[in-house]
């Protein structure tokens, strides 16, 4: 019997996710916050919907989105680079109500290694390492993880993906040519969107539910270093570090991931 997932955010990692997954014999349900994007979805022959989630509750016709989906994978960020004073937690309790009425069984939870702390002395983060970053982002993510993992009426997975890139977005390229860039010798944790969707994939595959993950790719060049090479190569503008200011940061361990999934990371940053 084929499976139907409903899949909350379609954007730069959902749309391509979707696509996967349709391939792997998945029925899908994807939604988008945009009414362009909704037409981008329907010429893929994707069964969208538009769905915003806001702190009063949720429009769009959600219920039928949900409607006889086991699994639902969310992913979509607290968006407070835009607007500092949201307040993300509450869109997802609301989320959370409506899971419940539809008796979803499984949620992926697409989070971010942001959640743990940068430190001077660059901590190894592994599985058993609990959150502790404490900025609004981070605390509000935190917060959203408990919420869901406690819940008694569906299971969560929590996977944590570091930073994220493919050929066109890459952190390089948004840094070329910036001056006095902190964390000179912190240590990097990018992934490719080619493993995020493949470690989606086999999670789902293998009913992986209950359990929390962190990803990225399992080598750490310090930023300098990483960031330097990478322009050079692509023939971008260097990036000026301030090497006088100490480094923080941290290196993400992806050792648990891979021992459980047996997998092998397939893009170098």
């Amino acid at each position: 019997m084929i499976k139907q997932i409903s899949i909350i955010g379609c954007g730069w990692l959902g749309l391509p996710l979707v696509k996967f997954l349709i391939a792997n014999n998945y029925a899908i349900k994807g939604s988008t916050t945009s009414k362009t994007k909704l037409e981008s979805l329907k010429k893929h022959k994707i069964e969208g919907y538009l769905i915003l989630l806001n702190e009063k509750g949720i429009s769009g016709n959600y219920r039928d989105f949900l409607a006889k989906s086991d699994t639902v994978i969310i992913n979509i960020p607290p968006g407070l680079r835009k607007n500092p004073s949201k307040n993300h937690v509450k869109e997802i309790k609301h989320l959370v109500t409506a899971l419940e009425n539809e008796n979803v069984k499984n949620i992926l939870y697409i989070s971010s290694t942001s959640v743990f702390k940068d430190e001077y002395h660059f901590p190894i983060i592994t599985n058993t390492v609990l959150p502790n970053a404490s900025s609004d982002n981070a605390k509000q993510l935190i917060e959203i993880e408990q919420l869901l993992k406690s819940n008694p009426n569906f299971n969560t997975t929590i996977l944590r993906f570091g930073g994220l890139f493919d050929d066109e977005r890459h952190p390089a390229r948004y840094l070329a040519g910036k001056t006095n860039v902190l964390n000179a010798n912190a240590p990097i944790n990018l992934i490719h969107k080619v493993d995020c969707i493949n470690i989606i994939g086999l999670l789902i595959q293998n009913n992986l539910w209950g359990i929390e993950l962190n990803a990225v790719y399992p080598i750490h060049p310090d930023k300098k270093t990483y960031y330097s090479n990478f322009c050079k190569l692509h023939n971008l503008q260097l990036v000026e570090f301030n090497i006088k200011e100490k480094s923080k940061g941290k290196v993400i361990d992806s050792n648990n991931l891979v021992q459980l999934l047996n997998y092998t990371f397939k893009q170098v940053p």
